[in-house]
């Protein structure tokens, strides 16, 4: 058993932690008041990976989500204390192997107006924007003749 390979970033509500597991199976994600469990098995080698988070300070369990993709789960962690920045993910300040700041995400809010006071409606949109693995749009048909674009013109045959 492994840990997941893991980035974090901090924003005024919210915290997100995106676990790097590509082609993720059995995905389990349990959140608690003070603690985040992840577990799942991935890539083609099925590895089993599990990570526990003691976390800084206490999250709002109901409102915590997250998505799995192909790449990736994303996790949105809602702080039970918005507004109140986080200068690490974890309770103790032991450096983890698998864990890093997601600098490319990162922003420092502190100074900011309150621009992303409404990041978790958005965020609950994209969640439902981007649909599910059962999801998939009905492709019957789409190499019938009728569904050619009026502007394809059949090909001469070879010689």
């Amino acid at each position: 058993m492994h840990p997941a390979t893991a980035k974090w970033y901090d924003r005024r509500d919210s915290v997100f932690i995106e676990f790097c597991v590509a082609d993720s199976k059995d995905v389990k994600v349990n959140f608690d008041k003070t603690k985040c469990g992840f577990s799942c098995l991935g890539g083609t080698d099925n590895v089993k990976h599990e990570n526990q988070i003691d976390l800084f300070e206490a999250i709002d369990e109901n409102e915590s989500k997250h998505k799995r993709t192909d790449r990736s789960v994303l996790c949105y962690l809602r702080k039970a204390q918005p507004g109140k920045a986080w200068p690490r993910l974890t309770k103790e300040k032991a450096k983890l192997s698998w864990l890093s700041v997601d600098f490319n995400n990162w922003k420092d809010w502190e100074d900011d107006s309150d621009e992303e006071m409404g990041n978790f409606d958005q965020f609950s949109d994209m969640m439902n924007n981007m649909g599910g693995e059962d999801e998939l749009p009905d492709l019957d048909g789409a190499d019938d003749d009728e569904s050619a674009d009026s502007d394809d013109e059949k090909m001469p045959d070879l010689e």
